[in-house]
């Protein structure tokens, strides 16, 4: 009984999560939904095995591709001379492994340092540009199955873009690096450490600076990586929460190694191979979770119960005109013409649902783009030439043709049934929405007409 009573509750919890039809308007609540509802669908993410399988995938990346991306990154810095500022991040990486993660750092650096870019011949050298390059698509790709793309970036954009982030990464992270150092040396701060309280926060600032700097990256990471416009707000808390997530599970994973004598005498001398494997896979893992947590925020209507939503008739037939209604409303009121990024906000459904339809839509003539940057929507043409029968017969159009190969056994009455005025336009419902609106004028006018009577 008590187990009924517990999966009753979790179902209407679930319920009140998905599909809540007065979500909290007042500040902390709606935070908190919006909190429940981002980790209601990570947990749901994370069940399902697709960003695992994207971690797992990005490891075996990782292990082929580590070697080269240091050797590009080092041969720039190392030509200004400032390569030794990105060391002490790579010991930081590795640290959680114990002395042999030092050992191992020490290792890769000794074998990059000695690498030169410059002898390995115009083969060696494209080689290392497409290990690199792979790498990078590979991030990218997950990135863009978190954020619902269903496009890469062109071939052209992959290598200029990518190339870029490798050349001049580096070179914000170590930049960042000599004005944080300046700052702290500075006359200004060092008289204001003897002053307290400011000593004491100018020290604590001092040793949060790699954490700061860390989160910096992440956001960096995540505003650039997908293949779609990301909101600074969002990708920064999306940073935050993997920077302290990295943070913990650093510490928590150096406590693990420490107490891993039992994998040392199971794998032996791989035991530092298979720590490492984990580690790695825990980095990648946290760093594509925060950028879940930055799609959910700036998408809250992608929160259901699956994560590929399925597209019931009801559902695109009801979206699209919704959709179309609020385009065509403001439209008429001579209002600027609404972002399809607010639309999807407003219906509180995944991206993915509206962007489908709204193609559908376009595609038919029935919307436009519009915008500097295209990303607005307005009717295609005249609102007394859309009907509400024109919306539903771009969403019932089989662009496959599937159905023309179907066997004619349907009855002729059955076909082409409607339950609603398709007939109608939407100048018609808008003339309809504003007399519901003025009521006083519509009471005005059946006074005339019934005196004039």
């Amino acid at each position: 009984m008590a187990s009924f009573q517990l999966k009753d509750r979790l179902q209407a919890a679930e319920r009140w999560i998905l599909a809540n039809p007065n979500p909290p308007q007042s500040w902390p609540w709606t935070w908190l939904y919006k909190v429940g509802r981002t980790a209601y669908a990570m947990a749901r993410d994370v069940l399902s095995g697709q960003l695992t399988l994207h971690a797992m995938s990005l490891v075996y990346t990782t292990l082929l591709s580590i070697v080269p991306l240091l050797a590009l990154s080092f041969s720039v810095l190392k030509a200004l001379g400032v390569h030794q500022r990105m060391e002490p991040f790579l010991f930081q990486f590795f640290e959680p492994l114990g002395p042999q993660g030092i050992d191992l750092a020490e290792q890769i650096l000794g074998f990059v340092d000695n690498m030169k870019v410059g002898v390995l011949g115009s083969v060696g050298l494209a080689l290392l540009v497409y290990t690199v390059v792979s790498l990078l698509q590979k991030i990218e790709r997950s990135f863009n199955m978190i954020w619902r793309v269903p496009d890469m970036r062109s071939m052209a954009q992959r290598f200029s873009n990518y190339l870029s982030v490798i050349m001049v990464g580096p070179l914000l992270m170590v930049s960042a690096i000599g004005v944080s150092a300046t700052i702290f040396s500075s006359t200004i701060v060092q008289k204001l450490i003897e002053i307290e309280p400011f000593g004491s926060v100018i020290l604590v600032a001092s040793r949060f600076t790699p954490f700061f700097l860390v989160v910096g990256a992440f956001t960096f990471v995540y505003v650039f990586m997908p293949n779609t416009r990301v909101k600074l707000r969002y990708a920064a808390i999306g940073g935050l929460v993997a920077g302290v997530s990295w943070q913990a599970a650093g510490m928590l994973f150096a406590s693990f190694v420490a107490g891993s004598a039992k994998y040392a005498a199971i794998y032996s001398s791989f035991a530092i191979g298979i720590i490492l494997l984990i580690w790695i896979y825990l980095n990648w893992m946290i760093l594509l979770l925060g950028a879940s947590i930055g799609f959910y925020l700036q998408n809250p209507g992608s929160v259901a119960k699956r994560r590929e939503v399925q597209l019931a008739p009801e559902l695109q037939e009801n979206v699209a005109l919704a959709t179309m209604w609020l385009v065509a409303k403001p439209f008429s009121e001579g209002k600027p013409a609404p972002q399809q990024e607010l639309l999807e906000y407003q219906l509180r459904v995944p991206g993915e649902v509206t962007r489908a339809l709204s193609d559908k839509l376009i595609r038919a003539g029935l919307l436009s783009l519009a915008g500097s940057q295209g990303d607005r929507l307005v009717p295609g043409r005249a609102l007394d030439l859309i009907t509400i029968g024109d919306v539903l017969r771009v969403v019932r159009h089989d662009e496959d043709r599937i159905v023309d190969r179907l066997p004619k056994v349907i009855p002729a009455e059955l076909v082409g049934v409607r339950k609603v005025e398709e007939t109608r336009t939407f100048a018609e419902l808008l003339r309809g929405d504003e007399a519901k609106e003025k009521p006083g004028a519509v009471m005005e006018s059946e006074h005339v007409s019934t005196s004039d009577s």
